[in-house]
């Protein structure tokens, strides 16, 4: 007899109450293309047909979104192309009840249409007492297109005044002078790439002045022979001083003094700030809009304020992120060498029981996310052999669903996992996805938990 006559039908395997329940939670048309994939093989003479349920069932995906969670061991804070701050478990759980039906436009007390984000909002004021009002919109680069059009359209003039050294590209070959003239307004540059003094800005203000730009160019430095204009000094010059702050601190940070924060631009001078919400403030991805009541009032009525408007779960998040606990990038801005060298050495311990050739190094990690070039904060991690980095990435574990992605950083022959830009409470997690990258399992030993204090890291070897 012809093998193909054997391969079940669709519906047979279907009734597989493995991929019965697989339905329910990854929807039936997932299933049937994974049912249908093993029934070719099968036909193929690639596996036997009495195998095509397991086939099917070891092909179906772990989750129905294609998006992946990563453990982070790259030492970047901000990794950008890793979705830059993690939520805080007050954002995450905040998202969850905001996922179904919500009091999003709604006053339960009357009844009646409420207003959208005003708990959001509220907060945000409230974390800087030096705005008048504040808005929020979908990222920071949305952010400075509607304060461009907004405030130049409404203006007799529309020009912007902004410094040579800070027409910036802000990544993915996206550049701040294109950003800007997209929106019809015309650009005045003034000084040079690296001097630019306030009587170059107070020269170029004239009639068909909308305002001055001031960027804070958080992704480079320049040194040497530099001058800048700060806030305070362009505050005088009779237009609008509008500031973009780029990496997200509403507040002064001890640790990142040359970080430019939103209420001390806005205590200088500033009509208005804008600043990313995904980077050191540590919550979603978008654009905070903090200032004078009457500015922020014109842009929140703009047309296009509706199209760059947030969801409801970018609301839910970035009210619990600035009210909740402090986030993830502001704990692993806080942790100490010491503690990541001791969580180093338990997962370093726990690799070499297993087999696994590893070895606790010092390193450098650093803010990213465009923020705080040139700083760097001593951390450490562990080195482990180089040819894991693709299974960490992307193995079957990782296919499965069985263990997250880890992403590292590359040091010769060496995968180094930086552990200060993983979670505390990922350690264990960690040392489970290396095993498997390995081919290994999890020994009887305990998971890494908080370490005791400790020594200073092991130099690099």
């Amino acid at each position: 007899m012809d093998a193909r006559r054997l391969v079940p039908r669709t519906d047979a395997v279907l009734a597989d109450p493995r991929l019965a329940a697989a339905a329910e939670r990854l929807g039936r048309a997932q299933v049937k293309a994974a049912v249908t994939r093993a029934q070719q093989q099968a036909r193929a003479g690639q596996i036997d047909p009495a195998a095509v349920p397991d086939a099917a069932v070891a092909a179906l995906p772990a989750r129905v979104s294609t998006l992946t969670p990563v453990i982070n061991a790259t030492g970047v804070l901000l990794h950008t192309n890793l979705g830059r701050a993690p939520l805080s478990a007050a954002a995450r759980d905040a998202v969850q009840a905001a996922a179904g039906c919500t009091d999003l436009e709604f006053d339960l007390a009357t009844g009646a249409r409420g207003k959208r984000g005003e708990g959001m909002l509220a907060a945000l004021a409230a974390a800087v007492p030096a705005a008048e009002a504040v808005h929020v919109v979908n990222n920071n680069a949305a952010a400075l297109v509607l304060a461009a059009t907004a405030l130049t359209s409404a203006s007799g003039g529309r020009e912007i005044i902004i410094s040579r050294g800070e027409l910036i590209e802000i990544g993915d070959r996206f550049r701040l002078p294109d950003l800007l003239e997209s929106t019809g307004a015309r650009i005045r540059e003034v000084g040079t790439t690296n001097r630019t003094t306030a009587a170059d800005y107070a020269a170029a203000v004239g009639p068909g002045t909308a305002f001055v730009l001031k960027v804070h160019p958080s992704n480079y430095r320049i040194e040497g022979f530099t001058a800048g204009a700060g806030v305070a000094e362009l505050a005088g010059l009779g237009v609008p001083v509008v500031g973009d702050i780029g990496s997200g601190l509403l507040t002064r940070h001890p640790l990142l003094p040359e970080e430019p924060d939103a209420g001390s631009w806005l205590r200088a001078g500033a009509a208005l700030v804008m600043a990313s919400g995904d980077k050191l403030l540590g919550g979603p991805q978008a654009g905070v809009l903090l200032g004078k009541a009457s500015l922020i009032t014109r842009l929140a009525r703009h047309p296009l304020a509706r199209a760059l408007r947030v969801g409801k779960l970018t609301i839910a998040a970035l009210e619990a992120t600035v009210c909740g606990p402090p986030p993830p990038v502001a704990a692993a801005l806080a942790a100490e060498p010491e503690t990541i060298a001791g969580r180093a050495r338990q997962l370093a311990g726990r690799l070499t029981a297993a087999g696994i050739a590893a070895t606790v190094v010092s390193a450098d990690a650093a803010v990213g996310g465009g923020g705080a070039p040139g700083v760097r904060l001593p951390s450490a991690g562990v080195n482990v052999p180089g040819e894991l980095a693709g299974p960490l990435r992307a193995g079957p574990a990782v296919r499965r669903g069985a263990a997250p992605a880890v992403v590292g950083r590359a040091e010769g022959s060496h995968l180094l996992l930086d552990l200060r830009s993983v979670a505390p409470g990922e350690d264990g997690a960690l040392a489970a996805a290396v095993l498997a990258a390995a081919g290994l399992t999890a020994g009887p030993g305990p998971a890494p938990g908080p370490p005791e204090p400790s020594a200073a890291p092991a130099p690099v070897e």
